[in-house]
């Protein structure tokens, strides 16, 4: 499946270096996994944990999860031997933190084949996201709101608002350049009704799905980024509407009392194929 048409509800980060963790993400039901080389490896366990993740790719197991990389920074004594490193793994991207401008993605694709992801998480890089969307080789954008929010000095608010103009400007430059964008992660891995009220401020707003740190967070992210019974089932009322109305010669259609346009079947039937790729998932 093209990586831009699977679907991205639930995006785990695992680390790279922890075997355990890597065999137990084979059985979650996780749409994609981000495997860690940066954050959750001690600088001491950096060059191991390349080979240790090298051979659990190498094993696989991972089904039809998109299986992404994240590297150290290429300004860190790590960065390009992970970066030589996953370009021979059997993955399906590479992530780079701390992306700050589209020169940092150059840098990258000439050690990998690989599509590239990049970590929206500082100022500067909230500032450029439309040059760093745009970059040819760039097929996905995460939000690090961990980072941003030391960056910014900003407090924690349950409705993000220190936060809003980041993730919008960084959505708008995803969708711009038709790019996946998935949000950050929530800290508070007990707190499901937290947890579930951001999966849908990010639904609302437009994110593709939702980062997490801990297994116990990945039903909630499903349900909320997946299309409900409700809007499956208005979808496919609003195309067989709409193919009527343009049999009878007609432009516009009406379902539950609203106009039904072409925009409106576009939407529809994107709804339909986000369904059919979970599906597909067998998630």
């Amino acid at each position: 499946m093209d990586l831009a048409l699977r679907p991205y509800r639930s995006v785990l980060y695992i680390p790279g270096s922890k075997e355990r963790a890597l065999d137990k993400a084979r059985g979650l039901a996780v749409d994609a996994i981000i495997f860690d080389l940066e954050d959750a490896v001690a600088p001491s366990e950096k060059p191991a944990a390349r080979e240790t993740l090298a051979a659990a790719l190498g094993v696989g197991g991972y089904g039809k999860r998109t299986r992404i990389v994240r590297i150290n920074g290429l300004d860190t004594d790590w960065g390009e031997a992970d970066a030589r490193a996953a370009d021979s793994m059997d993955c399906d991207a590479v992530l780079l933190p701390k992306v700050e401008d589209a020169a940092q993605l150059d840098a990258l694709a000439e050690l990998t084949a690989k599509p590239l992801w990049a970590m929206m998480e500082t100022p500067k890089g909230m500032l450029n996201a439309q040059a760093i969307a745009a970059h040819p080789r760039l097929a996905g954008m995460v939000m690090g709101t961990n980072d941003l929010a030391k960056e910014l000095n900003s407090r924690f608010r349950a409705d993000r608002l220190p936060m809003l103009t980041s993730l919008q400007l960084c959505l708008l430059a995803a969708k711009a350049s038709g790019c996946v964008i998935v949000d950050g992660v929530y800290n508070a891995f007990k707190d499901d009704e937290g947890l579930r009220v951001e999966c849908d401020q990010g639904r609302d707003m437009g994110f593709d799905g939702k980062t997490l740190i801990h297994p116990a967070q990945v039903e909630i992210a499903n349900a909320a980024f997946a299309p409900t019974e409700g809007e499956i089932d208005l979808a496919r009322r609003q195309i067989h509407a709409f193919e009527e109305a343009e049999a009878a010669g007609q432009g516009v259609a009406v379902v539950d009392g609203k106009i039904v346009e072409n925009l409106h079947v576009f939407t529809a039937k994107s709804v339909l194929a986000k369904a059919e790729a979970i599906a597909a998932m067998g998630a």
